[in-house]
């Protein structure tokens, strides 16, 4: 179906949040609204403080571009343009396009009358961008807890900091983040390669239905969680590996200082070892 054959039926008027009908249009088959003009703005702005910092950090190369955050002799005060005041304007152009852009994304569940899985999903990585670059250096007491903006540098910030608590992996927040994203790819790869056998039948065979599929999962493993089941489930494995994720960094630092192995003392110390 060509889009323009049902373009009218979700091109509607209202559900907006802020500027009501004087910011509801559209851009060919793209609905702009007042938070689409606010992520193009901070996007725009964003983008070109990063071409100014690649500009007099020395290189071009994309690699090694790196816009370190202040040190953290600044505490949560405001630095210099060019010893970090760089950084903290452009992590607010980051937050405000994040924000912005989620909140179109609420605009148009609202029009089509959706409920707000999307805008909560992509939301739920937002939060964990923002616990990075400012819930845990707040709490830290420095904007020099967070991490710079560079490929290599970003990369090397993560392998500073996994060395500086000894093993991250032995982080229990760490372990529940990577557990739920490793079952969020298992099972919506094993949904999607049932749709794909159900959908693709060998020649002269109908193409199966939903009730196929059920029995399908009901021989193999004994229970079916249906079609709606499915991409609930795929929703909430999701948000709890991006909720785990920024979990296990705010308790890192703020809330535990010493090597993440040292935590599990407490299983050596069970009674029932004695």
């Amino acid at each position: 179906m060509a889009m323009l054959t049902f373009e009218a039926k979700y091109r509607v008027r209202g559900g907006t949040l802020f500027g009501g009908n004087l910011f509801d249009f559209w851009v060919g088959p793209f609905y702009v609204g007042f938070f689409g003009v606010t992520t193009l703005f901070f996007s725009l702005v964003g983008t070109l403080l990063i071409l100014y910092g690649a500009a007099i950090g020395g290189t071009w190369n994309p690699w090694l571009i790196n816009i370190a955050p202040p040190d953290i002799s600044y505490g949560l005060g405001l630095a210099p343009l060019r010893e970090g005041g760089l950084w903290q304007a452009i992590t607010v152009c980051a937050i405000g396009a994040f924000l912005s852009w989620a909140l179109r994304q609420a605009e148009i569940a609202r029009k089509l009358g959706m409920g707000m899985h999307i805008p909560w999903a992509y939301g739920m990585a937002v939060f964990a961008y923002i616990t990075l670059v400012v819930i845990r250096p707040v709490l830290m007491g420095a904007w020099g807890h967070a991490f710079p903006y560079g490929i290599f540098s970003h990369l090397d910030w993560v392998s500073n900091v996994g060395y500086q608590y000894l093993h991250f992996h032995y982080n229990p927040a760490h372990m529940i983040a990577v557990t739920f994203f490793f079952t969020t790819t298992l099972a919506l790869s094993l949904h999607a390669s049932l749709v794909l056998a159900a959908i693709n039948p060998k020649k002269g065979e109908p193409v199966k239905t939903a009730e196929h599929e059920n029995t399908f999962y009901r021989d193999f493993i004994g229970y079916s969680i249906g079609t709606l089941g499915i991409h609930r489930l795929g929703l909430f494995i999701a948000l709890s590996a991006g909720f785990w994720s920024a979990v296990c960094i705010v308790i890192s630092g703020p809330f535990w200082t010493r090597g993440w192995p040292e935590w599990w003392n407490w299983w050596l110390q069970l009674p029932i070892w004695n």
